[in-house]
């Protein structure tokens, strides 16, 4: 599936040396509400059948827009990435238009990891950014798998870029 998958190579500044360190695909669990409706409009495509004959095409179109819902549900979900490079951090989204947030290491202040109790359960965890400039598109990455091997990642990524390590008093 090519067209589903939003190409992230083409954002990397190649000549300045950049490269992936991580590319974060949203955990399994955001696919479960889109799996739900698919379930939902089986059930209405099978009840089609059951129904009056000059009423069958009621649940029918209703089964088609529920996994026309879910279909664009999931592909949003696949299409948005959360990219950490040796450079910077940037997530791509979107399904017929993109959008690409972009901050480099040196912005990142803080990050706060949060794992409410069924992320704790199923392996997922929401990022929150805190930087200089507040209002953009990398503030909340939500379902992100394996969180605390990202955060730490993350973390390396930072202090092998010299931004941010041990001083040394003289």
């Amino acid at each position: 599936m090519a067209w589903a998958d939003p190409n992230i190579r083409k954002h990397l500044l190649r000549d300045e040396g950049e490269v992936i360190v991580d590319e974060v695909h949203h955990h399994w669990v955001v696919y479960l509400v889109p799996m739900l409706e698919a379930m939902l409009g089986l059930v209405l495509l099978v009840a089609v059948g059951y129904v009056d004959l000059d009423l069958g095409w009621v649940p029918f179109l209703l089964a088609v827009a529920i996994w026309m819902h879910a279909g664009w549900k999931a592909l949003g979900s696949h299409r948005d990435r959360f990219v950490v490079t040796n450079m910077r951090v940037f997530r791509v989204n979107g399904v017929l238009s993109q959008k690409l947030a972009t901050m480099p290491l040196s912005r990142i202040l803080d990050i706060t990891v949060a794992k409410p109790l069924h992320g704790r359960v199923l392996g997922f965890g929401h990022f929150v950014f805190e930087s200089a400039a507040q209002e953009q598109g990398l503030r909340d990455i939500r379902y992100v798998g394996r969180p605390d091997q990202r955060d730490l990642s993350i973390q390396r990524v930072v202090q092998r870029s010299g931004l941010r390590g041990p001083r040394h008093w003289n």
